[in-house]
């Protein structure tokens, strides 16, 4: 595993592992399975609805608590709403404390829901907090209004939409970007995209293996999520292999900037 390090001192595996779309009933055997193949930072939400199978499967590994990086984020809007929510992931995901919490996009009282998430994390409930689906100019605001910086933003980030500018943006202000729909959840044929392939070929890797691998180079942390075993370990198995300046460059003129979800941020 690689890592970053945050704005808090924290270290942050690079690489996590993300629950979108898996049903409740099927997460804990889902990310039990990740936790087996390798997989220690775990990425759920709110809006999930499964952030008790995240805890369940943690809670079952009978590793240490502080062996896992877990991510939760919020889609509640205001202080007092935020509050009643940290208290209520604390206890689905069965811990004293979560090491990132992030306000899942922009909530009509986002200063409110930030303001609870600083005294939260001052409080040692939360170990980072973080944004998640923000645009420059949001982003600017907290961080004028708050002493605690966000640590991490999380946007949709791809080999198609690269987000050159806001990565700089984060780069600037100690922020760490993540990745959101690493493989744009599969749109524009991003598996079979040639120029992907023949750089995988190359290395003895898969389409998918090069993208993730690109991220990590550009010190993005990625969250690619499966429920399949095959796929789960393919996606942990990008660490023995390094991609070329050429061959990054080349991936980097994929770039089309565009949102392929109507994102903004």
């Amino acid at each position: 595993m690689q890592y970053v390090t945050l704005n808090t001192g924290a270290l942050m595996p690079q690489l996590g592992f993300g629950v979108y779309q898996i049903p409740e009933k099927e997460t804990a055997a889902i990310v039990s399975q990740a936790i087996k193949t390798g997989y220690r930072h775990i990425d759920t939400a709110q809006y999930y609805r499964n952030e008790v199978g995240v805890g369940q499967a943690v809670k079952a590994s009978g590793l240490p608590r502080e062996d896992f990086f877990i991510t939760t984020k919020l889609a509640t809007s205001g202080y007092g709403a935020t509050k009643t929510q940290i208290s209520l992931a604390l206890k689905k995901l069965q811990t004293d404390y979560i090491d990132l919490m992030l306000i899942h996009w922009v909530v009509s009282d986002y200063l409110g829901t930030y303001r609870a998430l600083q005294e939260a994390y001052e409080a040692g409930q939360l170990k980072a907090i973080g944004l998640s689906n923000f645009n420059q100019k949001q982003i600017k605001e907290i961080l004028d209004r708050f002493s605690v910086r966000p640590a991490v933003l999380q946007n949709e980030m791809h080999v198609f939409r690269q987000q050159a500018a806001m990565r700089q943006f984060c780069h600037d202000n100690g922020i760490q970007f993540e990745s959101w729909a690493p493989f744009g959840e599969g749109k524009k044929n991003i598996f079979a995209h040639p120029l992907l392939t023949a750089i995988g070929n190359s290395y003895g890797k898969t389409a998918a293996q090069v993208i993730l691998r690109f991220l990590l180079q550009e010190d993005v942390v990625a969250i690619p999520k499966s429920a399949d075993s095959g796929r789960m370990r393919q996606n942990f198995e990008i660490f023995d292999f390094e991609l070329s300046s050429e061959d990054m460059e080349s991936i980097r003129q994929l770039d089309r900037g565009r949102s392929l979800f109507g994102w903004n941020g």
